[in-house]
């Protein structure tokens, strides 16, 4: 990083908003930099304590049980992506005009001159698993690069660490987005846009558009999903770099500047020599691991992404056949008298949960937890006719009841009015008794885990832990 930047922070007074993962690394980023740096924190509990602790010993002021008051010459706030826009401190910083960034934005800004170029993935669902499917098409290119970003790895730890990256993988949420103005990416793509996180963003169409950002200044590619309207629409809205392309990805045979795939073949007609008569095939739908539906579609968008920095056809294919999916993820946890357990816990909206059905013919599903302000009318009349029968839990499991009494009423539905530690076992017994062989008892919640669990991983480890008690 060069002297210039360090002059710049110099005795700035920079405020970071919230302690978390984060603010921790941004505030001793900053105060390395130079900067007089304050945390503010709304909350004032045993770990914040902490946490606050480590940051005092560096001389960082710390004050907890505030996040509200704008402190006192602020020139800056860095803030943890969760931080809703309607808080106090963005009003108060507002009115005397003091910048906001994310730790994104901060990363962008601190990159050196010769920074890898970064490649975007962003979207309601999928993001982990193409960003990693593109790290690994890029690693099997051999490229220097990491999966980054909302995926669990600070994007300032890997802007400013000592290893040397030739492009980057970079997972951001719409939160991130809506905290990072001068992001351009080299390329990047929307997989999909359904209604999810809108008591933050406070409308479907703020959401949107948060999300669109990603497009801003792109210079190669804008990669869009054609069965995904929406996704299209924010590429035409984009103010991008001279001569960047609109590049799509499809589940069918692809037109001109398109992927998709053809008689279970990943193909190319985007990045080749005279695209209107030429394709390059790229992977078998085999290689995908699963092969379901929109997990193909995950894999496509990598391939354009790495396609758009160059990498041959050789190694999208030895890319996605070196990937694995994280775990809860339609991970097959057993086969018990002839039905298959599938955990896909991560299916925490609506829309992750329809693509979850999709991939299965003759479902028990187990439904349920906190809906985060969703509806389900649409999910249960979609997937009405695949349903053998229902398990609900959670809080918010009468919303799905009523929706299945509306649009599939011929479906049996077991509800369990319980959150201890056994009642995952119990919706596994019940869902095994709904079930016939060649069924699929599925979990795919589609709400948040927090009612019941401390996160979708517990709540999948729970449901993994139960199908094995019972296959004993």
């Amino acid at each position: 990083m060069g002297s210039r930047k360090v002059t710049d922070w110099q005795g700035k007074n920079v405020t970071v908003a919230g302690l978390g993962v984060s603010g921790i690394p941004a505030a001793k980023v900053l105060h390395g930099l130079g900067a007089h740096v304050t945390v503010v924190n709304d909350g004032d509990d045993a770990r914040a304590r902490e946490q606050a602790a480590e940051l005092l010993e560096l001389g960082v002021t710390v004050r907890l049980g505030d996040g509200a008051t704008l402190p006192e010459g602020t020139d800056l706030i860095v803030t943890a992506p969760g931080w809703k826009p309607d808080k106090p401190l963005f009003t108060a910083a507002a009115a005397a005009g003091v910048p906001v960034w994310g730790d994104v934005e901060l990363a962008w800004r601190l990159r050196g001159p010769d920074a890898a170029p970064w490649l975007c993935v962003t979207g309601t669902n999928g993001k982990t698993t193409t960003t990693q499917m593109l790290a690994s098409i890029l690693t099997a290119a051999g490229l220097r690069t990491a999966a980054v970003g909302n995926i669990g790895v600070s994007l300032l730890d890997a802007v400013l660490g000592e290893e040397r990256h030739d492009v980057l993988a970079v997972e951001l949420s719409s939160y991130q987005l809506h905290w990072a103005p001068s992001l351009r990416a080299h390329s990047a793509t929307v997989l999909n846009l359904a209604p999810d996180h809108l008591d933050w963003h406070g409308s479907m169409e703020a959401y949107a558009k948060d999300k669109g950002r990603v497009y801003e200044g792109n210079r190669v590619a804008c990669v869009y999903n054609v069965a995904d309207k929406a996704t299209e629409d924010l590429v035409r809205e984009a103010d991008v770099e001279e001569g960047c392309r609109a590049v799509g990805f499809t589940l069918g045979t692809p037109g001109p500047s398109q992927l998709g795939v053809v008689d279970g073949i990943l193909v190319d007609r985007a990045f080749v020599e005279n695209r209107q008569k030429n394709a390059q095939e790229l992977a078998e739908v085999s290689d995908v691991t699963p092969p379901a539906p929109h997990n193909i579609a995950n894999a496509l968008a990598a391939a354009a992404l790495a396609r758009a920095f160059g990498v041959p056809a050789t190694a999208v294919r030895d890319g996605l056949r070196a990937f694995t999916p994280d775990a809860h993820r339609i991970a097959h946890v057993a086969d018990l008298d002839g039905v298959a357990y599938v955990d896909d816990s991560k299916a925490t909206n609506t829309h992750a949960a329809q693509a979850s059905l999709a991939a299965y013919e003759s479902i028990v599903w187990i439904a349920g937890g906190l809906a985060k302000g969703a509806t389900f009318d649409e999910l249960v009349a979609q997937s009405a006719q695949r349903l053998r029968g229902v398990v609900l839990i959670g809080a918010d499991r009468a919303l799905i009841r009523e929706a299945l009494t509306r649009h599939a009423p011929q479906v049996p539905v077991v509800e369990l009015d319980r959150t201890d530690t056994g009642a995952m076992l119990a919706a596994v017994q019940e869902a095994r008794g709904l079930a016939v062989e060649g069924d699929t008892v599925l979990l795919a919640p589609a709400c948040a885990s927090m009612d019941m669990f401390v996160n979708y991983n517990q709540r999948g480890d729970a449901f993994a832990e139960a199908v094995r008690e019972l296959g004993a």
